[in-house]
């Protein structure tokens, strides 16, 4: 479906439906935007009216400044913009360019080496969520006037410097999901935008509601008008394997393209476990009216310290650690990730303006309980040593945390885990959810649980002990003097 509107203003509201698009003018500018839906992006990044990315247009062998605002050091660098390379995936951080978490985007420069006829300039971002729209103002100069400044920040008018407004671009709907792939289009009807050195984007995050507004950019291209026809971008080849769990309900992507060496491993081991596991989470931590993720990605990547971290649906793991312990944790540090990607008690935020905030000891403590006491509970990883005795602590998170909520969980409430789930997911977690199922405070409840770890670690006896009782106590069949 396509649609055209003529508006006075600049701004454009994204359309509903598959591959909608809309036109606007204003003068004789006119911005076109396509969105691709989650079922039906690919990394072919193919539009019905906006070209595919290129690798060989204007914006390929130009100078990229962040003039505002700061990179998110989650994503990739800013040459991920005109690289000519697209990501392979709608949660790809690394081939896309963003904003750190919980600011309001920032201002981006885009110097062509000289002006040039501009014939379009073309955008693309891709995310499952709020972070795939995109919301900008575009200005261009040529950089000649006495009164230009290159890089304007946020609180300088760019139209009071040099710069002329080009469009504004804001693809949001009200009617549709936020997430998808988004192609935008600005060109002049004539054939050219004008002759320009500079360009100006002033971006602007989807939304507030939480950290996570600033739009996942995989790239940026301006085609010169008078230049020979641009080369299209490879489509992104990665080497992965697509694991369907629960009768093809769940797609589960494990990529090794940055550490061929485990692919076999991650076939061979990792995958059977993640087929089985990642259904069984989703039924363990069910809510009313939730559908755990249908499609989650597990990347290994080469140069990532640490172990594994999750956001979103993606599961990141450092190679070197896994590499390490095939034998030992890598498999069992994957499914405390896919509990988180189930958990997703982000979304709270989003629905419900009074969220609690989710405990990270009980989020952790969760994720390793589900690991632990349950995939791997002849592995005795969650145990309290008589070592660690002295620092147990109900929220000690991770290991300490799973140990407590299983002897909660066997104690008191079979299900408390689920209900802890489900109120953590809603944002309605409080610590009166504690007594209201057990009887007890989640304080006295960890007074109860560290007395019960003190009788079972108590060291036996002595010998000595023990003959010093028997003597006092006299020998059995006599009567003690």
């Amino acid at each position: 479906m396509r649609i055209c509107m003529r508006i006075p203003s600049l701004s454009f509201v994204g359309m509903a439906a598959l591959l909608a698009s809309a036109l606007l003018s204003h003068g004789e500018i006119k911005v076109v935007v396509e969105r691709n839906d989650g079922e039906h992006a690919t990394a072919d990044f193919k539009f019905k009216n906006i070209p595919r990315p290129s690798s060989s247009d204007a914006a390929s062998q130009a100078a990229f400044v962040i003039v505002d605002g700061r990179r998110d050091p989650n994503g990739g660098d800013l040459d991920v913009l005109h690289n000519g390379r697209v990501p392979a995936e709608d949660d790809q951080p690394s081939e896309n360019l963003f904003f750190r978490a919980g600011t309001d985007g920032g201002r981006l420069l885009i110097d062509l080496g000289a002006g040039i006829e501009i014939k379009q300039i073309n955008t693309y971002s891709w995310h499952p969520n709020t972070r795939g729209p995109q919301v900008y103002h575009l200005y261009a100069s040529d950089g000649k006037g006495e009164a230009f400044n290159a890089q304007p920040k946020r609180g300088t008018e760019p139209e009071k410097c040099g710069w002329k407004l080009i469009a504004k671009v804001d693809t949001r709907s009200k009617d549709t999901e936020a997430g998808g792939q988004y192609g935008v289009s600005i060109a002049d009807p004539d054939g050219s935008l004008g002759k320009y050195r500079y360009l100006l984007f002033d971006i602007f995050r989807t939304e507030d509601t939480d950290g996570f507004g600033n739009t996942f950019y995989s790239e940026i291209d301006v085609l010169d008008r008078n230049a020979p026809a641009v080369v299209e971008a490879p489509m992104a080849q990665p080497a992965r394997e697509i694991v369907e769990a629960d009768g093809g309900k769940y797609e589960i992507t494990v990529d090794t393209s940055e550490t061929p060496d485990l692919t076999e491993w991650a076939h061979q081991q990792l995958a059977p476990v993640v087929r089985e596991w990642y259904p069984k989470i989703a039924d363990l931590l069910p809510s009313e009216g939730y559908a755990a993720p249908r499609k989650v990605s597990i990347v290994f990547k080469k140069d990532m310290a640490g172990v594994a971290d999750t956001a979103g649906t993606r599961i990141r793991c450092a190679a070197k650690w896994f590499r390490q312990n095939l034998k030992g944790e890598a498999i069992g540090s994957v499914v405390h990730e896919l509990v988180h990607a189930v958990q997703q008690y982000g979304q709270a935020r989003r629905t419900n303006p009074n969220a609690t905030r989710s405990p990270g000891w009980l989020v952790e403590g969760m994720a390793d309980y589900v690991r632990w006491c349950l995939y791997e509970p002849q592995s005795h990883g969650a145990e309290v040593t008589r070592r660690g005795l002295a620092r147990a602590k109900y929220d000690a998170s991770y290991r300490v945390s799973a140990n407590f909520l299983d002897w909660v969980t066997k104690k008191y409430d079979k299900s408390i885990v689920e209900k802890l789930n489900a109120a953590l997911r809603t944002g309605n977690y409080n610590e009166e959810l504690w007594r209201k199922q057990t009887g007890h405070t989640v304080q006295e409840l960890g007074d109860e649980w560290k007395k019960a770890l003190e009788a079972k670690l108590a060291p036996p006896p002595s010998a000595a002990t023990s003959n010093a009782v028997m003597t006092a106590q006299g020998e059995p069949g006599k009567t003690g003097q």
